[in-house]
Parts: C-alpha cells; structure tokens; sequence
C-alpha cells in the first residue's frame, strides 16, 4: 500500500466515520446536523471529521459561524482501485476453481 492511501484507510476503519462518510454522500452537512445522527457528543464527531479530512474523504468549508462538511468522493478512487487488485485475485482463484470442478467426472 502506498504511504498517501494510509490516511484515508485509517478514516475508513472506523464505522462511524463510514456512516458519516454515508450521510455526507446525500449532501453537505454541519457538525451539528452529523452530531444529531451519532450517539456521542459535538467534540468526539469533531474528532472523527477530523480524521476524515486526513484522509481527504471530505472537505470542510466555513460559512459565518458554521462549518460544512462534504464528501470527497474523487478521494475514494485510489482507494477502490487498491481494492480492486483483490477482486481480481479472487476472481481468477474462483474461475480456476470453477474450471478443476467442470473437468471432474460426477460421482455415481
């Protein structure tokens, strides 16, 4: 894995970072909105969008007294495509499975 994917797989391995990732994907949001969907406080939801921006999987911007957080979704890219090598590895270990299993000669 390559050093800049780190972050964002750190941000990833939490699942309250996923489902704030989740929530951030319908439209941009305010920590307070994000807070009122988590079952903790306005500062441990700071933290997690915090980690979430390490990992450039969102973008925070300040409006008056409020900060917006969106998804950063072209930040997922790299991380799907890290991925998809492992699609691949099991697609070719099925598909060669399939192939063993087609020659064998039914039981009786």
């Amino acid at each position: 894995m390559t050093a800049p994917l780190q972050p964002a797989f750190r941000a990833l391995a939490d699942p309250t970072r996923r489902d704030i990732l989740h929530r951030l994907s319908a439209r941009e949001m305010t920590i307070a909105e994000i807070t009122e969907h988590c079952a903790m406080t306005r500062a441990a939801v700071k933290k997690h969008l915090t980690v979430l921006q390490d990992g450039d999987l969102i973008r925070m911007r300040r409006q008056g007294r409020e900060t917006y957080s969106r998804l950063n979704a072209a930040a997922l890219r790299p991380v799907v495509d890290w991925l998809g090598f492992f699609e691949t590895f099991w697609d070719d270990r099925l598909d060669a499975l399939h192939a063993t299993l087609s020659q064998k000669e039914p039981d009786q």
